[in-house]
């Protein structure tokens, strides 16, 4: 805050905020940060050399932000900005993944359309985020549930349905070119009949069932008391709605899915084309799960049980057989009685075994799929019938178990106790045998063996090792008819629906036989339905059997619907369900490109110019994509994963130049907070916390000091508008990017944003007379010490600010402001000098750079550069600055010539006061000269 003793013209808040709003309006009204396309309504004149940079798609929360929100938003301003001063076309701007649970329960609770609530919110959003003064490309900014975006997400959504993988050329087709091949009797039909014969219905069944999009039964979590399917991440452990606290219960429920197990092998492959972290590219490559072994048939009746086992090795070892509880094959192979002399505990205490099923199947509804993993207690119900054991014709019992998912592999396992833990406690826990087949090292005294070792009571595999002993197997299941080898994955299709309101509508209608139809492109957009009620139908809360209801299916004119799709007009229904969240954040880049145009989602022409690979400029395997994605490492596998989908399918049927989204992806870190605690445990504010001698104190009282995230319940909230107004938000940027790498989290400390002003407040004074607010500066020469500070700051910030690392980018300005400060101590700074460093501190603090590069006699603004470039007369050091170590330890400094040779320098370190003092005079025992480095003195 100023008083009377503050100078009229120092850089406080309350200028930096007049100067950020001038220039803010100036930036808009020239279009400072328009980035010309190639063609189209946004065309212009653009250089080879351009850059897209890309936030993660923010959700637009009514909340508003904290500081922690824009950590992300300020580093790619700074790159960008950096860029473009280099002469670089660069496509920089936001938009916001819009669609949404939140937006919709606040509309059920005040009965508001969640079109207002978000769109107040996105209006919230971009008041908070404009101050910031991030140089976005206002022009391209969408939200998901503009109806013009979502257009094209319903359009989207159609290419994919009229498509399948042909894996004769491991590639997405149009679905007409798979008809083509039924009809021309490429094919064969399932059944062998010629095509002709099949019934209309037959026809599309055949079809439908190659599509990569497709209806299935699909198991999910079904929530009466909300009236809604919820995620996994919204089940409790105990097997509760996070949201109520209802009963979740798992149950079939015929749901529309994508065939993303389609791209598994070229999701996984592809991995290694990109510029990622590869903590990111592990969780990508674990979540797809791809693993060699085998599928092995063994026979129950008339049926066969199919498992798939990466350990073929150890099928001698399989005592007994597991399905999950859901799998279908349980009802077909449940005995009608129990066979005599049972073990009663593989009864569960019922009086038949189909009793006993549906009892265990009602209790295993109830449980999260997390907890049926990591429950310790092993639980289960024989079916009543034995399974045939293929390698060695032994009867073993078949049960099902909660502990198996329906969801992984085929839903069954052949249990091999001997060498699984989990088979391990269930055998224990219900009395069945055990059998080792892979020999333990010398001393485990453990319970089931993990580890490799030779096969052992394994017939002709006895004494292999494991590789061997796998192939030896497979080869034998192969010739025998039993099973053969596979790739594995623990990938799942796509579950893609939900029963809201607030999402995308299908573009898909139903006839009268429930067959769905595509609507063609003339009938999109299919427009979200004003209603009455945003709620889904909810239920008694223990009652499974119950059905989803959503709010769409309530809407009697729009869900009934006449149409002409050819065949002259018909009556058809829509579908009810909606879009999840992830389809609008699946393709935003390419809209980005081409916000505007309304014959396509991207023209082709800017889609290859903003996006498309660039094997001159990254190598022949660029893959293509965003130049810079930048976001939380929270979306690590499933946005990344389902964007990845969406571009391959759209690739393969030539709509886009390259098969991935994001070339390059970074994962900022976290800003995050102090919290304080009283005696009571109660959160106080914390901005009224003192500290004295390392201890803590609010209202007088002792309060306890903790470390976490930031929020209103933790009462450690500080949201930017406030650093703003208090600081200015040059200030506010320059302090984030100062406080860490951008890849590492940090703590928040509003005492130390201080530091940040303190510095533009003296780069201020070193351009601008305190007193009268006129620019100060000479037209001299600089002095050969400053030549080199700045050209050596010049070349590094340079570096820096291509890497990201925007820390240590800041800390050479300040070293250099400095040093300039020092030098010239209140005289005039040469206009040399101060050009390049208003120049190089604009990407951090773009206001008050405009402001000192206006004052320095610039009409033009310095968002288009120059950025200025080193020159590399002045990086060749003349002196060479050695430390000197006396037995481990620098006792002193000497400088010498920069060409000095190795005796030289030794000769200079032993002359110097304070080593002769510790040597006495004497030649010490060793002197070890590391060139430019350091001396090492051993006395």
């Amino acid at each position: 805050m100023s008083d009377e003793s503050t100078p009229a013209h120092r850089y406080t808040a309350e200028v930096a905020n007049s100067i950020e709003s001038r220039w803010q309006r100036y930036w808009e009204e020239n279009g400072t940060f328009h980035a010309p396309n190639p063609v189209g309504p946004l065309a212009g004149d653009v250089p080879e050399d351009k850059l897209f940079v890309q936030d993660m798609f923010p959700y637009p929360s009514g909340a508003g932000l904290h500081v922690g929100h824009p950590l992300g938003f300020i580093g790619t301003d700074v790159f960008a900005r950096y860029h473009r001063m280099t002469g670089r076309n660069v496509l920089h701007t936001m938009g916001f993944d819009a669609f949404g649970l939140p937006a919709e329960q606040y509309a059920v609770q005040t009965g508001q359309h969640p079109r207002k609530t978000t769109e107040d919110n996105i209006q919230r959003y971009l008041s908070q985020i404009r101050k910031l003064g991030l140089g976005h490309d206002e022009r391209r900014r969408i939200a998901t549930t503009d109806l013009t975006y979502y257009r094209w997400t319903q359009w989207i959504f159609l290419q994919i349905y009229n498509a399948w993988f042909d894996e004769r050329v491991n590639k997405a087709r149009p679905i007409a070119d798979l008809e083509a091949e039924y009809a021309g009797g490429e094919r064969a039909t399932p059944d062998g009949r010629a095509w002709s014969a099949l019934s209309r219905v037959e026809q599309r069944k055949v079809i439908d069932s190659h599509r990569l999009v497709y209806q299935s039964d699909a198991p999910v979590n079904w929530c009466p008391g909300l009236g809604t399917v919820v995620a996994n991440e919204e089940v409790t452990p105990d097997g509760r709605s996070d949201r109520g606290n209802f009963p979740v219960f798992r149950k079939n429920l015929r749901q529309w899915m994508m065939r993303i197990t389609a791209y598994a092998d070229r999701l996984v492959d592809d991995l290694d084309t990109l510029d990622w972290p590869e903590k990111v590219k592990t969780m990508q490559r674990n979540w797809i799960g791809r693993s060699a072994g085998a599928h092995i048939r063994f026979p129950v009746g008339d049926d066969a049980i199919e498992v798939f086992t990466t350990r073929p090795d150890t099928v001698f070892g399989a005592t007994y057989m597991v399905l999950a509880p859901e799998h279908p094959l349980v009802d077909r192979i449940t005995a009608a009685e129990w066979p005599a002399g049972v073990d009663e505990r593989w009864t569960g205490g019922a009086a038949t075994p189909a009793e006993a099923i549906a009892a265990y199947r009602l209790a295993a509804s109830r449980k999260s799929e997390l907890d049926r993993q990591e429950n310790k207690d092993k639980t289960g119900v024989f079916v009543g019938t034995f399974a045939l054991n293929p390698a060695n014709d032994k009867e073993i019992p078949v049960f099902i178990a909660d502990y198996v998912l329906m969801g992984y592999g085929t839903g069954a396992i052949m249990a091999v106790p001997g060498q699984d833990q989990r088979d391990w406690d269930f055998a224990r826990e219900f009395g069945l045998p055990i059998v080792r087949t892979v020999a333990p090292t010398e001393g485990f005294d453990g319970e089931a063996f993990t580890g490799e070792g030779p096969a052992i009571n394994s017939e002709f595999l006895d004494g292999m090792d494991v590789a061997e002993a796998k192939k030896t197997i497979i080869e034998w299941l192969e010739r025998h008819g039993h099973g053969e080898g596979r790739l594995q994955y623990k990938l799942r299709d796509w579950l893609f629906a939900r029963q809201r309101y607030w999402g995308e509508p299908f573009p898909i209608v139903y006839d009268e036989d429930g067959l769905p139809h595509p609507l063609p492109d003339s009938m999109l957009p299919v427009e979200l339905p004003e209603v009455d009620d945003y709620s889904p139908r909810t239920f008694d809360p223990d009652d499974a059997d119950t059905e989803p209801s959503p709010p769409l299916s309530r809407a009697a004119d729009w869900i009934e619907v006449d149409l002409d799709l050819g065949d002259g007009m018909k009556r058809y229904r829509r579908d009810a369900n909606v879009m999840p969240q992830w389809a609008g954040s699946c393709w935003y880049q390419l809209r980005y490109v081409d916000p505007t145009d309304t014959e396509r989602f991207c023209e082709p022409e800017n889609e290859r110019y903003w996006l498309g690979p660039r094997p001159e400029e990254h190598g022949p395997n660029d893959p293509g994509g965003v130049d810079l994605y930048i976001g939380g490492i929270e979306h690590a596998v499933l946005h990344l994963l389902y964007s990845r989908f969406w571009q391959k399918v759209l690739y393969d049927l030539g709509h886009l130049s390259g098969p991935e989204p994001y070339r390059k992806l970074f994962n900022q870190g976290y800003i995050q907070a102090y919290a304080y605690t009283d005696e009571r445990g109660v959160y106080v504010p914390a901005e009224e916390v003192s500290e004295e001698d390392g201890k803590f104190f609010w209202q007088g009282k002792e309060v306890r000091q903790e470390y976490g995230k930031m929020g209103k319940s933790l009462k450690n909230v500080v949201t930017p508008d406030e650093m703003c107004e208090r600081y200015g938000a040059d200030t506010f940027r320059f302090y984030e990017m100062a406080m860490g790498p951008m890849e590492v989290s940090r703590p928040w400390a509003t005492k130390d944003v201080v530091g940040a002003q303190r510095f533009l407040q003296r780069m201020w004074r070193n351009v601008i007379d305190e007193t009268t607010g006129e620019a100060r500066f000479s037209e001299e020469v600089p002095d050969e010490s400053t030549l080199r500070a700045l050209h050596k700051a010049i070349d590094g910030v340079h570096a820096d600010y291509a890497a990201m690392r925007f820390n240590t980018a800041g800390a050479k300005l300040i070293e250099l402001n400095n040093h300039v400060t020092k030098t010239y101590a209140g005289k005039p700074v040469p206009r040399s000098v101060l050009e390049p460093m208003v120049l190089m501190l604009a990407p951090l603090c773009p206001h008050v750079a405009e402001e000192l590069w206006r004052a320095l006699g610039n009409e033009e603004s310095l968002a288009h550069g120059p950025f200025p470039r080193a020159d590399e007369r002045y990086l060749v050091e003349d002196t060479v600055e050695y430390p000197i170590q006396v037995n481990g330890k620098v006792r002193a400094r000497v400088t010498v010539s920069a060409t000095a040779t190795q005796n030289e320098v030794r000769a200079a370190a032993l002359a110097e006061e304070k080593i002769t003092a510790l040597t006495g005079g004497d030649e010490p025992r060793k002197v070890i000269v590391v060139p430019g480095r350091l001396v090492n003195v051993v006395l």
